[in-house]
């Protein structure tokens, strides 16, 4: 009887991994599906658009994601106020709960849209790791940097963070905006 239980102990540890297989490539994100590869938001006379161009990449890939701003009111251009770019990109690995983050610069910039003409930037791969940050963590961001999308789903909560002033009876007023939208896609096949 002792064997019996030794040997089901046994393999029931086999069988238990640390559950943290956060740097290397051996995730199975099937278990997920993919919502949405294009979302758009209104918020005033603003449209924040957030789009990747298919829902499922291979490793090695370019993964191309897209943020558009657009002014839609009723003058002909309007100017906003932003840091680096108007546009963030935090994205979560799912299947491994990694956020990785989206650093950007923070001088204040101001860019004027024409009424009609969208603001497009690509998502351009950023991230970071310290030295207070768990191995795994590290391991997962040096790959990401250095290689692109390891396997997995990824989910990206984007903005358009940024200001416009106006003027109310000769005072200048200003008038926040953090538009919101969310994609996901996945990335498959082996490293």
């Amino acid at each position: 009887m002792k064997k019996i239980i030794i040997i089901i102990f046994a393999v029931f540890l086999a069988g238990c991994g640390t559950g943290n297989d956060q740097g290397n490539g051996d995730v199975n994100p099937e278990p997920y599906e993919i919502q949405q590869i294009r979302d758009e938001e209104t918020q005033g006379e603003f449209v924040y658009r957030l789009y990747t161009e298919k829902e499922e990449y291979a490793v090695g890939e370019q993964v191309k994601i897209y943020a558009e701003l657009e002014y839609v009111g009723d003058q002909d251009e309007v100017t906003i106020y932003h840091a680096a770019s108007p546009f963030y990109f935090p994205i979560t690995e799912k299947s491994r709960n990694i956020e990785i983050p989206f650093p950007m610069e923070e001088p204040l910039l101001h860019t004027t849209l024409k009424n009609g003409e969208p603001l497009k930037e690509e998502y351009k791969r950023a991230g970071g790791y310290g030295s207070q940050d768990e191995e795994e963590y590290v391991e997962f961001m040096k790959k990401f940097l250095e290689e692109g999308f390891l396997p997995g789903y990824y989910v990206l909560s984007g903005y358009a963070d940024f200001f416009v002033e106006t003027e109310n009876g000769g005072e200048k007023v200003k008038e926040d905006y953090r538009i919101k939208a969310q994609i996901d896609f996945m990335v498959s096949g082996k490293e």
